[in-house]
């Protein structure tokens, strides 16, 4: 069967591939007929992942400008151009009710992560990209996932919730930029999937799941099937749209309604009385 027709035969990065998210996104890649390189700092893992779904590994951290730079390099000289570009590595950082209390170097390596890896890949990518279309190439797909924290916001963790916002804010301003000189870029905002970060989530996991955890190839299937319009918020939960436009048109209610929530948390990590 023949792949999607914007990603057949495309070469491919997805950082963040040794699980969850990552690596279904890297499956139907696959199964879309592109052309694949996968990145983790878990070198095992995704090397692993490589073999099995028909990728190739390039281990290493996508977040510092010289591992950006290192993947950027190997994922070109494996697939002679990378066409789309897959910023899904995340971190969660600081949880629970010392959040706040954060230190610095937690909330360097979470923005480092979560925003900085995508700005670093951008100015790679986007330059050449821009480039190709206006020589009349093809020009270039920048997807990052984000999460609906991006949209709305997360309680329990500050650094998750600040740098998703980021994420998302960042992906807008180029779409805004480039979008109109041959760049789509798309933001994947979920609510709970079935990874590691929901299982390690404690308290929260009933939260970030109260519209329906989804498996990974689920958030990967919604990707695929927003490429038909290439918009720009892929909402594999869609009840996330009310909660984003309710946020944007009644501010107040909203907070009102998100520390009530909080509250419930706050009973519960209290205990018994």
């Amino acid at each position: 069967m023949a792949g999607h027709e914007a990603l057949a035969d495309r070469g491919a990065v997805v950082t963040g591939a040794a699980g969850g998210i990552g690596r279904a996104l890297a499956t139907r890649l696959v199964a879309e007929g592109a052309r694949v390189v996968v990145n983790d700092l878990d070198a095992d893992a995704v090397r692993r992942t490589a073999e099995e779904i028909g990728a190739v590994a390039v281990p290493g951290d996508c977040s510092s400008d010289e591992g950006v730079r290192a993947l950027v390099e190997q994922a070109t000289a494996e697939l002679g151009r990378i066409d789309v570009y897959l910023a899904n590595a995340g971190i969660d950082g600081a949880g629970g009710p010392d959040s706040l209390q954060t230190p610095d170097d937690v909330w360097e390596r979470v923005v480092d992560v979560n925003v900085m890896a995508h700005v670093r890949a951008a100015r790679l990518l986007v330059p050449e990209w821009v480039a190709s279309a206006e020589a009349g190439g093809p020009g270039g797909r920048f997807v990052v996932t984000a999460s609906a924290a991006g949209l709305l916001t997360m309680i329990g963790s500050a650094p998750y919730s600040v740098t998703k916002h980021a994420a998302v804010g960042f992906a807008e301003w180029l779409s805004v930029t480039y979008g109109h000189r041959g760049v789509t870029v798309q933001a994947i905002c979920p609510q709970g999937v079935r990874t590691r970060m929901l299982e390690e989530a404690g308290p929260l996991q009933d939260l970030l799941s109260h519209d329906e955890a989804l498996t990974p190839e689920t958030v990967a299937g919604c990707w695929v099937e927003a490429l038909a319009d290439d918009r720009f918020l892929v909402l594999p939960h869609p009840e996330v749209a009310g909660y984003y436009a309710a946020r944007a048109t009644d501010t107040d209610r909203w907070l009102a309604g998100m520390r009530r929530l909080q509250g419930k948390l706050d009973e519960h990590l209290a205990g018994p009385a």
